[in-house]
């Protein structure tokens, strides 16, 4: 079994941090949300992984080098935005050998049951019930509990299950066909080519695909969801800093989550407080907020607000949503 990860995306909807991070590396309780797809991919004991890459793809490879130093990775850029299903068509010599793949989409956190997932005798899709489908791919379930049809992004929706970005494919041979027939005949939706069509096509000539339903669904595409999802896993065993090091006048109320050669003086941190590596702080009060590396805060009140990387700020009160090598001071004339 072979992995795909897509990560050629701008996320464009969390700009300006997205300007200079990829969204995928954005940190979420101590750990980016890059690695919350692939360390349950890697328990389940994959070790082949190919990662699409397009926008700010080279931090993305480092990122992986760094941290994932044993796996064994492929990458191919995608120069041109021209979707899902075009972005593992360019990328298919990786795995038209596997005797099936896993596609899993490295722009949100899912909790799924991933023994029921890996164990599925049929294709399956990972799926959520939403509020309102209309922004995303749905499915719709036959009288013989498997996929009937597949929709990308309905304006009259006949279902509320979306699909959350987790695709397990055995017939991979049939999905390779399925992605060339569409490309080649410029079957699209919306100027681009989804994996949504693609696999249409497939379950039109009678591959039986299966919805697993996941747990918990973080789309982290808006700051809003961000800091939720932030706060909701720092509440969970396992995620918050423990047995930290003494600060300097510095009260911290947990759950937070502090990286490494961090200066805390004279400041109160938390709740829901995550913090990268090298960061400074001093005669600030934080909560609900994620800061990003190396950034300088003094004399700060921050909530509901999301840092970037190096970032200086200075004497403000405000919620912010701040790009990386950013320096603002909101100090009185």
């Amino acid at each position: 079994m072979k992995a795909i990860i897509p990560v050629a995306g701008a996320g464009t909807r969390l700009r300006p941090l997205t300007y200079t991070q990829p969204k995928p590396l954005i940190p979420v309780a101590g750990k980016s949300i890059l690695s919350f797809i692939l360390d349950p991919l890697i328990e389940q004991g994959i070790t082949e992984y190919l990662f699409i890459l397009g926008y700010l793809g080279e931090k993305i490879k480092t990122f992986v080098e760094q941290n994932y130093p044993d796996l064994s990775v492929s990458y191919i850029y995608q120069e041109e935005r021209l979707g899902s299903a075009h972005a593992l068509w360019i990328g298919r010599t990786f795995f038209k050998d596997a005797d099936e793949v896993i596609v899993a989409f490295g722009d949100a956190i899912i909790d799924v049951d991933f023994s029921l997932f890996m164990h599925s005798p049929n294709s399956c899709i990972a799926i959520k019930r939403v509020t309102d489908p209309r922004e995303f791919g749905v499915v719709e379930i036959g009288s013989n509990n498997l996929i009937s049809k597949v929709v990308e992004k309905p304006s009259i929706p006949k279902s509320n299950k979306a699909m959350v970005g987790i695709y397990r494919i055995k017939e991979v041979t049939q999905l390779i066909e399925a992605l060339e027939y569409n490309i080649e005949n410029n079957i699209h939706t919306a100027d681009e080519f989804p994996l949504t069509d693609a696999i249409m096509r497939m379950i039109s000539n009678g591959i039986p695909f299966s919805a697993i339903e996941v747990d918990n669904w973080f789309n982290c595409g808006k700051k809003e969801v961000l800091l939720e999802t932030n706060a909701l896993f720092l509440d969970r065993e396992g995620y918050a800093s423990v047995d930290l090091p003494p600060y300097d006048n510095t009260i911290i109320i947990h759950p937070v989550s502090i990286g490494k050669k961090c200066k805390l003086t004279n400041s109160i941190i938390g709740p829901h407080v995550t913090i990268g590596d090298n960061v400074e702080i001093n005669q600030s009060i934080l909560s609900n907020s994620i800061i990003g590396n190396y950034s300088k805060l003094n004399e700060i009140i921050l909530k509901k607000s999301v840092v970037g990387n190096d970032v200086s700020l200075s004497s403000a009160g405000q919620s912010l949503s701040i790009g990386d090598n950013t320096e603002i001071d909101f100090g009185h004339q």
